[in-house]
């Protein structure tokens, strides 16, 4: 019976790429689900044979701490260079979306004053 390996929800396609090529290499049998047309499942990475579903599981885990090392290591450049992402390049990239964003957060947490403010009064 076949087992799901990865949820493609918010899996970038260079990693999805990355996780198929490594099944190929290891001769895994797998296969992919596409996303439903509402959203409800974004998609999946599915290994075929229970057999090999350990060993996939344990090439994936080796391969997750290696891309995160390797994220790391793209950050801390990043941060070196002075090019990584920070508050004040997204506001000067996107001032409107920023704005909206922090009153959006602003209004949520007020929101969830009223509740405490009730009570006390």
């Amino acid at each position: 019976m076949s087992k799901l390996l990865l949820n493609l929800r918010h899996v970038p396609d260079d990693e999805a790429d990355e996780v198929r090529a490594m099944l190929d290499e290891y001769h895994i049998a797998h296969y992919e689900t596409p996303p439903t047309f509402m959203g409800l499942f974004a998609g999946g990475l599915y290994v075929k044979e229970d057999a090999a579903f350990d060993r996939a599981k344990g090439l994936m885990a080796k391969y997750q701490s290696q891309r995160q090392a390797r994220a790391r290591l793209e950050r801390e450049a990043a941060v070196r260079n002075g090019t990584a992402e920070t508050f004040q390049s997204q506001f000067r990239a996107e001032p409107v979306r920023v704005v909206l964003t922090v009153i959006a957060i602003v209004l949520l947490i007020g929101l969830m004053a009223v509740p405490a403010l009730l009570l006390r009064g």
